[in-house]
């Protein structure tokens, strides 16, 4: 081991010769994505790591829409997606017999298509953009003109259903079981909200004591920071240049704003000090839950959300990782109001503030979705 790598975990002791692990044979892939592995990154801080968290909102919402009947197995279902999601709901559509139809945005790379194409997934990507904002609208516009067209397609609406909160019930469980009693610091970077808010629900629900911090990047309108720009920030599917409806503002306690150089820190030092290689939203959450745990009373639980793997930033984040700022040295400016946010990184008591208003998604006009056995009318909101 290289001598400026210090070990991040303690020397434990070898299971017994004669134990015998349980080990289960899934009957579909999806059975054994869902599930995390939970790694101790200090006496205080746990991480959750996923292959792809995603496969919980896409299953969970799947499930609950073929039970309702808002959907049936040979129906076509769309969505717009920046990767991470599209590959859940490819899988989750292999799964139980739905055909999948992906408007993709221009962060879905060559390795993510060709998964994508094998699954039988029907894929648009959206023409190269240097704008978050044209993209996230592009691809919203098409999926518009694909439900005008073709009345039969259900638009799953990741930004906005909340049926994507489903799925987490299953993962809190899993909390709940891998982690002891007590407060818990649920620290997770916020994109449509799913994941940190429909874990936290089911936590708080089953009465447990839970604090959730939320991560954002600056330019994004979710918690407001739209008016600033991070040029380098590729943080895909994190925050957003429009309202979602999905985030439910009023679970959060407290924000983290981080630029792309303190996320890929944290990204980097996860690979470097405890050999896990996720992506920039893990790094993000990881360098604020060391910080927030340095903070935090003794014996609480902070349990970082590590939503993907570093696959798709190998080339523009962990090929430079000689560029990575020392964690050590980083630390986040306290402001009392959103109005004194400033890059590179802040913090702010959210105490269940409302959502600003560039965040507030509008009532839209009714949309009418139809399977082959029945036609609802649902009121959506605009994305």
């Amino acid at each position: 081991m290289p001598s400026s790598v210090t070990p991040a975990t303690r020397v434990t002791s070898e299971p017994a010769a004669s134990a015998v692990p349980s080990v289960t044979v899934h009957e579909h892939i999806t059975d054994a994505l869902k599930d995390p592995a939970f790694v101790r990154l200090s006496d205080s801080v746990v991480l959750a790591r996923f292959e792809t968290m995603k496969v919980y909102a896409a299953l969970g919402a799947v499930r609950a829409l073929l039970e309702s009947g808002r959907v049936v197995p040979g129906q076509t279902v769309v969505d717009s997606s920046s990767g991470i999601y599209a590959l859940a709901l490819a899988m989750a559509c292999h799964r139980y017999g739905l055909h999948c139809h992906i408007v993709a945005s221009t962060t879905v790379d060559a390795t993510m298509r060709a998964q994508l194409d094998v699954l039988g997934a029907t894929v648009e990507q959206m023409p190269p953009s240097h704008d978050l904002r044209l993209d996230q609208e592009r691809r919203v516009r098409r999926v518009r003109e694909l439900l005008r067209s073709r009345p039969d397609v259900h638009w799953m609406r990741q930004y906005h259903d909340p049926v994507h909160y489903a799925g987490y019930r299953e993962f809190a469980d899993l909390v709940t079981a891998a982690l002891p009693p007590g407060p818990l610091t649920v620290v997770g970077a916020v994109g449509t909200g799913s994941s940190t808010g429909g874990l936290t629900r089911a936590l708080r629900s089953g009465g447990r004591q839970v604090r959730l911090v939320g991560v954002q990047p600056f330019g994004s309108v979710t918690f407001g920071s739209e008016r600033f720009s991070d040029p380098e920030a590729i943080i895909a599917g994190i925050g957003s240049s429009i309202p979602f409806g999905n985030v439910r503002h009023e679970l959060y306690d407290t924000l983290h704003w981080l630029d792309f150089r303190h996320a890929m820190a944290g990204a980097v030092e996860l690979l470097r000090r405890h050999a896990v290689f996720a992506g920039l939203s893990t790094g993000a959450a990881h360098l604020v839950a060391r910080w927030e745990a340095e903070q935090g009373a003794t014996g609480a639980t902070h349990l970082v959300l590590g939503a993907d793997t570093g696959h798709r930033y190998a080339e523009r984040v962990f090929a430079r990782h000689a560029e990575a700022l020392d964690p050590q040295t980083l630390r986040p400016q306290r402001i009392a109001e959103p109005g004194e946010l400033a890059p590179p990184w802040a913090v702010l008591e959210w105490a269940g503030r409302p959502a600003p208003p560039a965040a507030r998604a509008p009532i839209a006009a009714p949309s009418r979705t139809t399977s082959t056995s029945t036609s609802t009318s649902t009121s959506t909101r605009s994305v």
